[in-house]
């Protein structure tokens, strides 16, 4: 099950209320970033989660408010003496981008960084996990992303306890061994899906996202407008409250997360309300908050 911590959820640039993106996935002890905006590792800081534990940083494109934080979070993981590999991620461009900041700031890191440079359906696995890009429209090189748990298995207690599995013999079997005629696939019920979420950075409504995120069960969007200011968002390629729910439904996703509030929107209530009105499952999340996954969607921890 995926937990999810909000670092940042404005737009553009910091206000007193709202952080630069960044958006914290975590599964287990193991943490996927999305965005990193300025002030990220500060919000890191004050936070439930430890930078140390993050595995995967996707950027959705070089917007600075979506990208200065991450030099200096990767040089304070050196500081603080990570050993870890890092695999950071991002579109065209990108591992050029970050090579020349380090190098400008003479970032010595000391721990293994992954650079890669991502297209729309390429996929990576990163702590067990796999994260798909997909194409967004944002009027530069853009993208986003679907981060996907493998599928889960359960065993069939009675079933392990006819067949005469108990205690050390649940280990062997999920080491690969067969204990007494018996192995792992033989006392396990059918695999459930894994949880999925889908990220878009910032885009305007398009096609490519609507079916990139088809049937995930979260979705966080970015809704940096209004509908009154629907022809600023159509300018400069991003969407309203409205086109985020609308996005949602048309892709039947579990629930709608709506992150890159212009600063504009003082109260997050009208924000709420337009998006509602469409898609009801929605939540507008403010900084620092943490949801967790549960039966029906997500709730705030």
């Amino acid at each position: 099950m995926f937990d999810y911590l909000f670092l940042g959820t404005g737009a553009s640039v910091p206000s007193r209320d709202r952080a630069l993106p960044c958006v914290a996935v975590r599964k287990g002890g193991d943490i996927i970033l999305f965005d990193c905006g300025e002030g990220s590792q500060r919000q890191l800081m004050i936070s439930r989660f430890s930078f140390m534990k993050i595995r995967g940083i996707f950027i959705t494109h070089l917007h600075g408010d979506h990208f200065y934080g991450l030099p200096g979070l990767l040089q304070t993981m050196g500081m603080s003496g990570r050993t870890d590999p890092l695999v950071v991620c991002g579109p065209e461009g990108f591992s050029e981008a970050l090579s020349v900041c380090m190098d400008v700031c003479e970032g010595e890191i000391g721990y293994p960084l992954e650079m890669h440079d991502l297209r729309p359906g390429d996929s990576i696995s990163v702590a067990g996990m796999t994260v798909e890009v997909f194409a967004t429209e944002h009027g530069i090189n853009s993208q986003g992303y679907v981060l996907r748990d493998g599928p889960v298995r359960k065993i069939d207690t009675a079933k392990a306890e006819a067949l005469g599995i108990k205690g050390e013999d649940f280990r062997r079997l999920e080491n690969g061994e067969t204990v007494n005629g018996v192995r792992m696939a033989d006392i396990c019920l059918p695999s459930a899906p894994g949880n999925s979420v889908a990220y878009t950075g910032d885009t305007r409504k398009c096609q490519t996202v609507i079916d990139a995120v088809r049937g995930v069960d979260v979705l966080i969007h970015e809704s940096t407008y209004l509908s009154p200011e629907e022809s600023n968002a159509e300018e400069h390629f991003h969407s309203t409250a409205k086109q985020a729910a609308e996005v949602a439904k048309e892709a039947g996703v579990g629930t709608l997360m709506l992150v890159h509030v212009s600063n504009r929107y003082k109260e997050l209530g009208p924000v709420m309300e337009e998006a509602s009105a469409v898609f009801p499952n929605t939540v507008v999340p403010r900084d620092l908050d943490y949801y967790i996954s549960v039966k029906d969607g997500v709730r705030l921890a």
